[in-house]
């Protein structure tokens, strides 16, 4: 298996990839946006035939990285309606059949969760989907789970009254998760907070305490995910975080950041001196395919300000929403873009 630290310029999902057509109606989901709480109606198979295929639409989404050359690959969240609700909505303590309205990172009114109790993790939630995955590569594995930070934004706290307690209560139940994700397989673990980048002054308050509860103990590469959000929920997008020189101080060995679509200076990577970083260099906004050689360019961007040894290639974001011959193509480019700088980099 190729590993981040032995391999110059890995590449890797951020986590989705696109889900077939008879899994789930791909019109709901752009439709109604990512759900915090339930649509199962989203699905396709009916209750008893769900999990035979997911299992079934796994192997697809892997098949495809594998194909492509990823080096560090994803379940592709093919059993997921979104990043989000698959664990949180798993949890004790949360009421999502009596959702409350908040407003979501753009502004827009969005069903959340209810918080009516201790949050507790009653059982595993996707330490089947890592021991599944394990069981079908070769490949080193990620697998990613929302924050806690993000979890807290996104649901009506009616029992802590306290944000830092609903966060903390939240990381712990991660770091349960995660520590057996981590026995079932899982290589890389990513927690996935965009709200931190919407809401940085919250962030600073509370986030990399968040973080740094949600990976106590855990070994291995660890990675935050950082983004504006899903290109066809967020069209335009801040040239810049105002959110990022901070988790230079979280226990996270790696940070994901956004830069194709928003047109990020690299400049801002000088801001994580400590860390790797998982650069965005597919525009998930646009569907037009890059060439290589338009990735090649995004890289080497990048290597003005990090050293190679700390770059990963990957998407901006997820890809659920793009078509999946969009998405495949994507991918190859950014593979064959990354061995381009990668050779450029060994070369005498």
């Amino acid at each position: 298996m190729q590993k981040l630290a032995s391999k110059l310029i890995p590449t890797t999902l951020v986590g989705s990839y696109p889900q077939p057509d008879w899994l789930v109606d791909k019109d709901m989901l752009l439709t109604f946006g990512p759900p915090r709480v339930r649509m199962r109606e989203v699905w396709r198979p009916n209750e008893d035939l769900l999990e035979s295929a997911q299992d079934d639409a796994t192997l697809v989404a892997l098949h495809d990285q594998e194909r492509a050359g990823i080096d560090i690959v994803t379940d592709g969240e093919v059993r997921r309606e979104s990043y989000f609700n698959r664990f949180a909505n798993a949890l004790d303590g949360i009421d999502v059949d009596n959702p409350a309205t908040v407003p979501g990172r753009t502004g827009k009114p969005t069903l959340v969760p209810r918080v009516i109790g201790p949050i507790r993790r009653p059982a595993p939630v996707q330490v089947r989907d890592v021991a599944f995955l394990r069981a079908h590569t070769e490949h080193e594995i990620k697998i990613t789970v929302p924050g806690a930070f993000t979890m807290a934004k996104m649901a009506l706290d009616e029992h802590y009254g306290d944000l830092e307690a609903l966060i903390m209560a939240y990381a712990q139940v991660l770091n349960e998760e995660i520590r057996e994700m981590k026995d079932a397989g899982a290589d890389v673990i990513q927690i996935d907070e965009p709200h931190m980048a919407a809401h940085p002054i919250e962030a600073r308050r509370h986030g990399i305490a968040a973080i740094d509860k949600a990976l106590d103990g855990i070994e291995g590469t660890t990675v935050v995910h950082m983004c504006f959000g899903y290109a066809y929920v967020v069209a335009e997008k801040p040239s810049g975080y105002v959110f990022l020189p901070e988790l230079d101080n979280c226990c996270a060995q790696a940070i994901s950041i956004e830069a194709a679509e928003p047109g990020l200076d690299p400049a801002i990577l000088a801001e994580l001196p400590s860390k790797q970083v998982l650069y965005g260099v597919i525009n998930l906004g646009d569907e037009t395919v890059e060439t290589p050689e338009i990735i090649a360019g995004r890289l080497r961007g990048a290597l003005q300000y990090i050293s190679p040894d700390r770059l990963i290639a990957a998407p901006d974001c997820g890809m659920k929403y793009l078509p999946r011959a969009v998405a495949y193509g994507k991918l190859r480019a950014m593979v064959a873009g990354a061995q381009i700088v990668r050779d450029e980099v060994a070369a005498p």
